[in-house]
Order: structure tokens, then sequence, then C-alpha cells
């Protein structure tokens, strides 16, 4: 894949100035837009076609420093490169220090421009890759089971190929995951990554954020818009929840797949677009064409290659491999002593359900790591953390509702009650009565019935 030249914002109140720019970086193979005032710059550079601004210091309408200030709140992975002609050391501290790239002084060589561009462009471009390489690291796809093998697998085969991939699994299973490590392995790892959450997304917002609007095209549109597929021109656009889309824009996502062309809301002519689509879901959707809830033509197009995430309870070695890394992250990034899993903890965190799968887990063992007790912790200050769900204790896999008779499912669960309180108050009996409004000598007794020390 061919990269798209990088296109370069002027924003200068003097025509000549952005005429002479205009021309040496066209020569230099950059792409150029101009604007002459401050509001109609910060207005273009908003919208998410632009790779770079050269901004001047003194505009019409906005004060250079204050557009800025606006494009790195907004934007704040956008270069910006000030000039002027009326510079001095402090403007150029203050433009440092609000976020700009570089300064240049009027009148400057198209050559010392072109340079600080070229690097403005390539510190940004290793920016990204250092987030990207950093959020991969923290979320690899751990596990040694069979399943997870076949996943691997199954993603090393399909990422340098172009072809639609429909992902599916429980939630928490990792989706996301994999459709980021399809576009990190993929031909396409220099484009955007661009994720959409379509159960997300109002349903009369959904298709400007897809396809993006002009400026006037509705009530609040302010601004022209790009939409999410321009966004990820060139990469690769994740449609997560694809089963929510509601069916109108499912049409109009099947002619954008089989055109490869978007039509902004008040456009009058298309855009060509050049984007991988991954799409993921915890739905059925076969059962869903069957409905007429889902469009069959679209399911086949996004259907190329399924890749399915079992659910972390199907396998449960996994997920004592995945509590290790988490604790190791979760302590790295808390600043936190180095823990390690203790007594029984392997065989509890394996015989959980996990309904929330790997999100779940992640969570379960950052509050562990955080309300630890020692370097070791044991089974029961996981399960301390962990939320009880419907069908198991907390402690030794119990069902719930395995008990024939009230009074054997009341002590059980007073059982659980009490032992998470003394936990939560470090075993001090007087704290832990005071807070369940139970006399010491009476808790002393339950605490003797249930064996709980």
């Amino acid at each position: 894949m061919v990269a798209e030249p990088a296109t370069i914002l002027i924003v200068d109140d003097h025509r000549a100035v952005r005429e002479e720019l205009a021309f040496a970086l066209g020569y230099d193979g950059f792409t150029t837009a101009e604007a002459a005032d401050g509001p109609s710059g910060l207005e273009r550079a908003l919208t998410g076609d632009v790779d770079l601004v050269l901004l001047d210091v003194k505009l019409p309408g906005l004060d250079g420093l204050d557009v800025l200030a606006r494009i790195k709140e907004a934007r704040p992975e956008l270069p910006v490169v000030m000039i002027s002609g009326h510079g001095d050391l402090d403007t150029a501290v203050l433009a440092v220090r609000k976020g700009a790239y570089d300064f240049l002084q009027k009148p400057f060589a198209a050559d010392r421009v072109a340079l600080s561009i070229r690097n403005a462009l390539r510190t940004s471009r290793l920016q990204r890759d250092c987030a990207t390489l950093r959020a991969l690291a923290d979320h690899e796809l751990l596990g040694q089971s069979a399943a997870i093998g076949q996943v691997r697998g199954l993603v090393d085969k399909v990422a340098p190929t172009d072809v639609p991939v429909l992902i599916t699994g429980e939630n928490g299973t990792g989706k996301e995951l994999v459709a980021r490590q399809l576009h990190q392995k993929s031909r396409r790892n220099t484009g955007p990554f661009v994720a959409v959450n379509c159960a997300a997304i109002p349903a009369d917002l959904a298709e400007s954020e897809l396809f993006g609007h002009e400026k006037g095209a509705f009530t609040g549109a302010l601004q022209a818009r790009a939409g999410s597929f321009e966004q990820a021109h060139g990469g690769t656009l994740f449609l997560d929840e694809i089963g929510d889309m509601p069916l109108p824009l499912q049409s109009k996502l099947l002619r954008t797949l089989q055109e490869r062309v978007v039509q902004r809301l008040g456009a009058r002519e298309p855009r060509s677009v050049d984007v991988r689509v991954l799409a993921a879901t915890n739905q059925d959707l076969q059962a869903m064409v069957a409905e007429k809830t889902f469009r069959e033509d679209l399911f086949y197009r996004l259907h190329v290659v399924r890749i399915h995430l079992p659910p972390l309870r199907e396998r449960a070695d996994d997920a004592v491999a995945l509590a290790q890394h988490f604790l190791a992250a979760a302590t790295a990034r808390n600043g936190l002593p180095v823990r390690r899993l203790g007594k029984g903890a392997a065989a509890w965190l394996a015989a959980q359900p996990w309904p929330g799968n790997v999100r779940q887990l992640k969570n379960v063992v950052e509050g562990a790591a955080v309300l630890a007790s020692g370097t070791e912790i044991p089974a029961e200050e996981f399960a301390a953390v962990g939320v009880p769900t419907p069908g198991a204790l907390a402690e030794g896999g119990t069902d719930w509702f395995a008990f024939e008779k009230l009074d054997d499912f009341r002590a059980a669960t007073e059982k659980e009650f009490l032992r998470r309180k003394l936990l939560e108050f470090g075993g001090n009996i007087k704290r832990t009565a005071e807070r369940i409004d139970l006399q010491r000598s009476n808790l002393y007794k339950k605490l003797e019935r249930y064996g709980l020390k």
C-alpha cells in the first residue's frame, strides 16, 4: 500500500505567503489547504483531514496562539508549526509550551519549512506507533489453551490480506484486541485504526458518524466533519457490536463496502475510500438474518472469515496466565510492591465462571493487587474483591441454588457475608461488629459456628 501524501494546512492572513508556501510544499510532494483567518483555520484543522498545521501567530478573528490551544485540546496528536513575522523568544517559548512542534520566523527559506514539517510528521508518527505498541503490550492475546492457539493462527494467516473478518464472542472476551492485532500485522499498520461502537451511537447520528457531513447538513452541523470511513482511509475500520446497527444504515454500509465510496450528509459528490473493515458481535447474526433484523447480503459481505473467541470459562488454564499478567501490570502501573498469586489463588481463579470474561478478571485482579495485605495474594483476597455471580459462591464454586432448604441457603450466604466483612476490616472483630450492627459476642458465636477465624 502506498501512503497518501501528507496534507498541510496553511493558516495565514497574507495571500502571498499562503501561495508561496503552497507552491514550495507542492514541489516537495505535499498536498496543501489554506485558511485566511483564525476561525476558518480552526474549523478546517478540526475536520480531521489534515496532517499538520502551519499557523501564523497574528491572525484576524482569533489569535494564532488561541487557535493552537484549541487544536491541542481537540486533537492533541495533530502537529502544529507556528510561523511569525514578529516573533520573539517569549512568543516562541509560549507557543512550544502550548504544544507547538516548532516556531519559524519570517522570512524563512522553503527548505527550512519543509525540514521542520518532515521532522514534525516523523515525530508524530513515532508517537502514534509507540502508543500503539504500548497498548498492544498491555493487552497481549495471552493464554496457552488450544482455543487461543487457534485464534492466534487465524490472526497470523488472515492479517496480511484485505478480506473482511467477523469476530464473534461474548462481551469481554477481547474482540477489539483481535481486531487491533489484525491491523498491526497487516500491510495497513502504518495507517489509522478507527473503532466505532455501533451500539453506543444514537440512531439519528449514526449516519453522520460513519459517513461524515458537510457544514449545514442538519441542525447543529456547524462545521464539516469527516466520518469514520474517511478517518480510517488507508487503514482499518473496526465496527464493534455490528448487530446493533439500524437496518436503514445497513444498506448504506453495504453500498460503501461494494463501491468503496462514501457520501457525506449534504455533499453532492461521493469520496473514494480505501479501508479494510473488521466487524464484531456478541449476537447470532445468522438468527437475526432469519428474523429479518439483519441484512443477509451484508452478513455474507462481512463474514468472509470468522474468528470466534471462546469464553474464559471454557479455557480455565488461561485465566491463571492472564491473572499473572494483569497482576504484574497493575502493580507496575500503580507503583505497588511486586505481588504474586498466593495460597489457593490459581485454583480459585481457574474455578470461577467469569461471566464478564477477561474484562471482569482484569478488574478483580487489579482490585486485589491494590487491597492486598502482603506480597502474596491468597484465594480469599481475590474472592473478597470479586462480585458473586448467580449460580456460584465466591469460595469453592458452590452453587447458590443447590440448597434444598432455605435455612441451609441462609447459613451459606451469612457465612460468606461475614467472611468478606472480616477481610474488609483486616480481621478486626470490633470494627466488623460495629459496621454490620451486631454485638461482638454474637459475632464471635457466628464465627465459631461457621469455622471462621
